[in-house]
Parts: structure tokens; sequence; C-alpha cells
């Protein structure tokens, strides 16, 4: 009777969940240049090829960023480049000016059943619940409902989110040291209720885009879920294939 094999993982694959290791550990913070590949190499004692193999895939996750005659840098949400990665609402006209972000809410409460599965937290854990405005061209065109577990985000607050000038999630990669890697999101189409009606200056059964969102940040741990109702009348949403 055959037996299974051990999982291989190429060795590039190893070098490339080391880095991660000294990323989730902060040895390099976001927006900081990681050692050169001879560096690296000579620390995991292996090949320069391999390491650059291990920071190609690492560069296409965006995870790092390499910049042409200055090395290899700490991907951060802190670049302007870095904005769209995460919101997909493109205008109809083509213009990509950052959105205004208006924070209407911030409170916190105890996870439900829901939020502790989306955030894999116990029932019953703190979360800070987020509600916000984003506006393109002074229109509202998203209203966000976001949870993120208590314990991590300690200190957020309505205060916190007025006087912070950028994205969100510079804010909570700056101030909390928390960034996100990836998202998954599960999106549908839905009928205005009143609320989103009236946030949004939308008739009341106008056709919404819903797009619920998980994000994970190092180690594939979930650190946010957030439900939101876009306005697609002068926008869509946009997502590229490879």
């Amino acid at each position: 009777m055959s037996q299974e094999s051990p999982t291989f993982s190429p060795l590039y694959r190893q070098i490339k969940a080391l880095i991660l290791q000294a990323l989730e550990a902060g040895e390099w913070r976001p927006g900081q240049a990681i050692p050169s590949e001879q560096e690296l190499a000579a620390r995991f004692n292996v090949s320069q090829g391999t390491v650059r193999k291990a920071i190609d895939e690492m560069a296409a996750d965006n995870l790092l960023v390499r910049k042409q005659g200055k090395g290899t840098f700490v991907a951060s949400h802190n670049d302007p480049r870095a904005l769209f990665r995460f919101l997909r609402l493109v205008p109809v006209d083509g213009d990509l000016s950052p959105p205004q972000s208006i924070p209407l809410d911030c409170w916190r409460a105890k996870a439900g059943q829901e939020a502790s599965r989306m955030l894999a937290i116990e029932p019953g854990a703190p979360i800070i619940i987020v509600r916000r405005l984003l506006k393109f061209a002074a229109r509202p065109v998203v209203i966000d409902e976001i949870y993120l577990p208590g314990e991590v985000f300690q200190g957020l607050s309505a205060e916190t989110l007025q006087g912070w000038n950028g994205s969100l999630y510079s804010l909570f990669e700056t101030r909390f040291g928390v960034r996100m890697i990836r998202a998954q999101e599960r999106i549908r189409a839905v009928a205005a209720d009143r609320g989103a009606a009236e946030a949004l200056g939308v008739q009341e059964g106008t056709p919404l885009l819903s797009v619920e969102r998980v994000t994970y940040t190092y180690g594939d741990r979930p650190v946010e879920w957030r439900r939101g109702l876009y306005s697609t009348a002068e926008h869509f949403y946009l997502n590229e294939l490879n």
C-alpha cells in the first residue's frame, strides 16, 4: 500500500516564507528598504537567483516594491499607487482622483456570531465598528460599515478617524502596525433601503452594489470585515483578471 509523500516546497518558496516571517515580526517596516539580494542570499545560505525568485513573487503579490536604482522596499499603504488596489470603484470618466473619507460613527461592541466567524475571534470579544462615507468629487458614492477586532485596534476613536488625512488602510498601518495583505470579496446587487438612500443621495429602491469584504494581514489572519454599498450611477467596479 503506497504512502503519501510529504508536500514538497521549492527552495525559493521556503525563502519567501522566511522573508514573510521577518516582515510579520516587524524587522523591516512598510516603506523601508530590505537588504540586498546578495545580503539575503548570505543570510539564508542560498543563491542570489533563489532570493530573486522569492522577491519577484512577493513583488507580484504586492508585498514588496522594486524601485529602479534604489532597491526593494516593503510595500506601504501610504504609497498613492496602493490606493486603488483595494478600492476598485472607478469613475466612468476615468478620473482616479483620491476620494474623501468621511467618518460618521465609531463605537465599541461585542462580537456577535457573524462578526466572530468573519474575524476568527470568540463570540463576545471586543470589536470596533466604524461607519464612513466615501465621496468622489464631493458626491457620496460608498457607505461602509467596518468591523475590527478590538484587541488589534485599541485606541481607535472617532477623533482619530476625523484627524487622519489619508486612507483608512494607511491609518491602520501607521498607527496600529497592521498591514492589509489581501482581501476576499463577495458582490451582489441590492436595492437601497431608506438609510442607504439618504446617505448616498439616491432614491429608495435604487440598485446598489453590495460589497462584503474580509481583509487579511500577515499569517492569513483576518483583521477587518466590512460591508459596503456602492452607488454605480457614475462609477463601475473594475477587476483586472490575469
